[in-house]
C-alpha cells in the first residue's frame, strides 16, 4: 500500500469483492482491522472516519508516508 492511493485503491485492485458504499468516511461499510502500522485519514467530516484503535475505514484511508500498514483482510 502506497501514501499516494486510499487503501480501498489498493485493496479493490487486489480483490474486487472489498465492500465499500460511500467512499466519504460515513457508512462505515470499509471498515477493516487494521493488525499494524500507521495510518492517515483523508477526511475529517464525519466521526465515523476517525480510525479507531484496531479498525479502519478503507475509503478514506491510506499508510502514512513511510509506513507499513498491516490490514486485517
Amino acid at each position: 500500500m502506497t501514501a499516494d492511493r486510499s487503501a480501498l485503491s489498493v485493496l479493490g485492485a487486489a480483490r474486487p469483492d472489498t465492500a465499500y458504499s460511500c467512499r466519504q468516511g460515513f457508512c462505515g461499510t470499509c471498515r477493516v482491522g487494521v493488525l499494524s502500522g500507521g495510518d492517515s485519514v483523508r477526511h475529517h467530516g464525519s466521526s465515523t472516519a476517525r480510525r479507531t484503535r484496531d479498525a479502519m475505514l478503507v475509503c478514506v484511508s491510506r499508510a502514512e508516508a513511510g509506513a507499513r500498514l498491516v490490514l486485517d483482510v
